[in-house]
């Protein structure tokens, strides 16, 4: 976190006993200047096994300032809850958010509910969801990635109508095998897991492609290399940068929500998450229109946007 706590625009939004802090977030919003953006932001969220260095990167990569682990103290958990940040120079906006690492001592049992659901979470609300995968597991039937891949995949189910989302798997500490080789050994690995999880009888046969848009990239370890990994960083960026515009990482995305609502979707969002019910995204998008328009005075440029949602929505 920055120094004075605001600088960048950061904020824990879920705590570690997993509340959402509804007035955090909306303050977060408004002071990042996120309401007035209509449907010109992006989200993106990152997964990974705790101490994976998933702060670290998104630091590099987008100029936030979420706390990181200091490895001379030892691989102790940093990131608690979930945390949001506004990307520093990146158009459109982007809202980046660092989920608690996965498998960590500290939450003991509860690490499982809890992952569930901010993977829930995060698929019902990112354009592009970034998962941190150690190089040495790829290829391998036990890696630590498995179940967390599985895990994503298995509550995708529970989103009725699920949104185009892009997968961003990072191979991080690379070797000195290819990156295409790697690539194409993890997606293999990736639809073995698809085709292993339960499916409804709606999703049965669909293919991985309907839900997402797989990318591959790979990072060489920040610890013994930090110049090249910066050098890499700095490429992956470029990435992010008119993210939503045609042939951008987040291109095919579909029943974006408008900025000024983004807030008071969140967090019916999460509460529906930790009521352990499945969610409905049409018909939480019809009650968020209802909501808005019954409660919100608007702005011109904020009708249109929900308007044109709102025509759109209708089309799911």
């Amino acid at each position: 976190m920055a120094a004075d706590g605001s600088e960048r625009h950061t904020a824990q939004v879920v705590g570690a006993e997993g509340e959402m802090d509804g007035p955090a977030l909306e303050r977060f919003a408004a002071a990042a200047g996120l309401v007035q953006r209509g449907l010109s932001y992006a989200v993106v969220s990152i997964f990974g096994p705790q101490g994976s260095g998933k702060s670290t990167l998104l630091n590099h990569l987008f100029g936030t300032s979420f706390t990181e682990m200091d490895a001379l103290k030892g691989r102790n958990q940093t990131t608690k809850g979930i945390w949001v940040a506004e990307a520093v120079g990146i158009e459109p906006f982007t809202l980046v958010m660092d989920l608690e690492g996965t498998d960590g001592r500290e939450r003991g049992e509860d690490d499982t509910a809890f992952e569930k659901q901010s993977a829930l979470f995060a698929l019902a609300v990112s354009d592009i969801v970034m998962i941190n995968l150690w190089c040495h597991d790829i290829g391998r039937e036990h890696a630590a990635n498995r179940p967390l891949l599985k895990t994503i995949f298995e509550v995708l189910m529970r989103l009725f109508s699920p949104r185009k989302t892009t997968l961003l798997l990072v191979i991080r500490d690379k070797t000195k095998t290819p990156v295409e080789y790697l690539a194409q050994a993890l997606k293999e690995d990736i639809h073995k897991i698809w085709d292993s999880v339960p499916k409804p009888e709606v999703f049965k046969k669909a293919a991985l492609s309907e839900f997402f848009n797989v990318e591959v990239t790979a990072l060489s370890s920040y610890e013994e290399n930090e110049e090249l990994f910066k050098e890499q960083v700095g490429k992956l960026r470029h990435k992010f940068i008119h993210s939503i515009d045609p042939g951008g990482l987040a291109a095919d995305r579909r029943g974006v929500i408008p900025a000024s609502g983004f807030c008071i979707s969140a967090m019916h969002i999460w509460k529906v998450i930790r009521e352990n019910k499945d969610l409905n995204l049409p018909a939480h998008k019809s009650w968020l229109l209802l909501f808005v328009v019954k409660t919100l005075r608007m702005k011109s440029l904020d009708v249109l946007c929900w308007m044109r949602v709102g025509w759109s929505w209708r089309q799911l």
